[in-house]
């Protein structure tokens, strides 16, 4: 793998640390429901969506 694309993935996995910790994650944290999911569930998952979207995409450029 190279350096550039290891690289995506550390900042990755760095931001996704910090998205998870209990000071953001608790911004979150309101009443309401988006598509009759709670705001919580759906902004923890929407992030998790994103992450694995994003390290697919990094991932399958390094196989092309």
């Amino acid at each position: 793998m190279k350096k550039r694309h290891e690289q995506k993935l550390v900042v990755l996995s760095i931001t996704l640390f910090l998205l998870f910790n209990v000071p953001f994650v608790l911004i979150f944290n309101k009443e309401g429901q988006v598509f009759g999911i709670p705001i919580f569930y759906f902004c923890i998952f929407l992030v998790w969506l994103l992450s694995v979207i994003i390290s697919f995409i990094v991932l399958k450029r390094h196989y092309e």
